[in-house]
């Protein structure tokens, strides 16, 4: 790190003892901590209640992939439920899929790399004007994990770009619908290795294989024990080993559309699998209390598990809380899961799955906008790095003037940021849902990321990226300029956009004296102090620990 970021009497480099001394702190124990109020999650439209800057600040950092003043001034002007159904009705902008087409990157000599698809992650998350469809994408991702390092065939950053726009396009849309899409993309297929499944083979003892067929149940759906409609488990199991074995029956069969006979284009990576050959097993199929009967086309079987599936009542509490743990807070009070769940399984209109519905829900319910929680040890969560990154590059205006968004991938701990999109290191995700570090005793998932090496080097990673850039991303301070010779306006105003007023009265006065007594006068000395000023709130516990 710079000296730049040191404390002006020559003590060690404050961020990082910042972030590495009371990252644990700030996430003290405690019960869950969560305000539980009954009601439902509703909002009249009007009249609009005034927002703050710190309760829209707040909000933003829930429901978007970055605060701005900009957006506060939007959620102010129209209510946090209008603001949310503004989102919602906004156009998709250009697909990972077509911006890799439109670079080139679809020549044959990339066919067996990875080349494009990092600066195609980036970019949607950086700069996509749709800022709440591409948090609860990157949400999605997470829950239904894919991940580049398991994709081994041919044209491996469209198979991750077009993954990542089946979750984009359903990001407000149906769950049993994404489901659907998911398990017929060629992404899925390869990833949990069912594509190519064949059915039995009595003369070799071969079995379909069961990957698919486990996870879907397990990780994407309804988990390893039957809920309680508030999302506490119950000791029985919700499936056993029959359960698997007749379900992957289902997922035999399944190939890629070659249409045309060649994969020499990334075309068919987009076209949904389809049944090739005669391995699909047309016996019959019993799972979770279903049997389909013999006979029955793939196709048809196919929409028939994936219906059962969906109509089994821990996918509701299942999905919500996972849902609610990626937005707010790692530890739900159960009636805040159970009001969402309820959203859930009836959007009001009779209809289950509707993520429109279930996301309002848990952006809008009094947990999430209670003030009280800002007090409460056990709410809120640790922001994973790429929010992190996200909220620096979204408060002030990263771009890339090349359109080349060379960020790369951040899965190094001790250089870069210790995570990076669709770079999951297995099925299970970056970090498991319900992890619970030693040092806390409640659910904490995103500290299974975080450790000596992770804290240092994302401090490192972070000042570098502040001050210099990524590649051509850089960061436009013009707005902070002119209050780097004012320390107090310039630490207000990184507070609120950042952690939405939330340092400590102490933590100020540390950063306050930090940055004053670096020198100022001129362009440059003011850029350090705003260099600096940024490192320190970006490591501290308070913007670290989203409340």
């Amino acid at each position: 790190m710079d000296d730049t970021i040191e404390h002006g009497d020559g003590s060690p480099k404050l961020a990082a003892v910042l972030a590495s001394a009371t990252l644990l702190s700030a996430c003290g124990g405690g019960g869950s901590g969560g305000d539980s109020a009954g009601g439902t999650s509703a909002v009249p439209p009007t009249p609009i209640e005034p927002v703050s800057d710190s309760q829209a600040a707040r909000f933003l950092a829930q429901a978007s992939m970055g605060t701005t003043r900009e957006l506060m001034k939007q959620v102010q002007a129209v209510g946090t439920s209008r603001w949310l159904d503004d989102q919602m009705a906004m156009p998709a902008s250009q697909s990972r899929w077509d911006w890799l087409m439109a670079k080139g990157f679809n020549a044959l000599e990339n066919k067996n790399s990875q080349a494009g698809i990092d600066a195609a992650l980036w970019r949607k998350l950086i700069a996509s004007p749709d800022t709440l469809r591409q948090r609860v994408t990157l949400a999605l991702s997470e829950i239904v994990v894919a991940s580049l390092d398991g994709f081994t065939g041919s044209w491996r950053a469209f198979t991750g770009a077009y993954y990542m726009d089946i979750l984009e396009a359903n990001a407000f849309g149906n769950y049993r619908t994404l489901l659907q899409q998911v398990t017929l993309s060629s992404s899925m297929g390869e990833y949990l290795t069912y594509r190519g499944n064949a059915k039995a083979n009595p003369k070799t003892g071969s079995m379909p294989d069961e990957n698919y067929a486990r996870e879907v149940m397990q990780l994407f759906t309804i988990g390893l024990l039957k809920l309680n409609a508030d999302g506490t488990a119950t000791a029985q199991e919700t499936y056993t080993q029959a359960d698997i074995s007749g379900l992957a029956r289902v997922f035999t069969g399944w190939d890629y559309d070659l249409a045309g006979g060649t994969s020499d284009t990334p075309e068919y990576r987009k076209r949904p699998m389809i049944q090739a050959g005669n391995k699909y097993e047309s016996g019959e199929k019993s799972f979770l209390g279903t049997t389909i009967a013999a006979g029955v086309d793939a196709g048809t079987a196919l929409n028939k598990a994936l219906d059962t599936i969906f109509a089994h009542p821990n996918v509701a509490p299942f999905v919500s809380k996972q849902l609610i743990q990626r937005l707010v807070t790692s530890n739900p009070a159960p009636a805040y899961v159970e009001r969402v769940a309820a959203v859930f399984n009836n959007n009001g209109s009779g209809v289950k799955g509707d993520l429109k519905a279930v996301i309002k829900a848990i952006l809008l319910d009094p947990e999430a906008r209670s003030a009280a929680n800002l007090a409460a040890p056990g709410f809120g969560k640790v922001r994973e790095p790429i929010l992190r990154f996200t909220a620096w590059a979204r408060a002030y205006n990263a771009s890339s003037p090349s359109d080349a968004w060379a960020i790369g991938n951040t899965s190094e701990p001790s250089s870069r940021l210790g995570q990076s999109p669709l770079h999951s290191p297995s099925v299970f995700n970056f970090f498991r849902p319900g992890y619970v570090p030693p040092a806390l005793g409640i659910t904490a998932p995103e500290f299974q990321i975080v450790n000596e090496t992770s804290v240092v080097g994302y401090v490192n990673y972070m000042q570098s990226a502040i001050s210099r850039g990524v590649g051509d991303v850089k960061a436009d301070y013009s707005a902070l300029l002119p209050l780097a010779d004012n320390v107090p306006a310039l630490v207000d105003e990184i507070n609120l956009v950042l952690t939405s007023n939330q340092l400590s009265g102490d933590t100020v006065t540390l950063l306050r004296n930090a940055i004053s007594s670096m020198p100022t006068g001129t362009d440059a000395a003011r850029s350090n102090r705003i260099y600096a000023a940024l490192t320190l709130v970006m490591a501290s516990p308070e913007f670290i620990v989203q409340k």
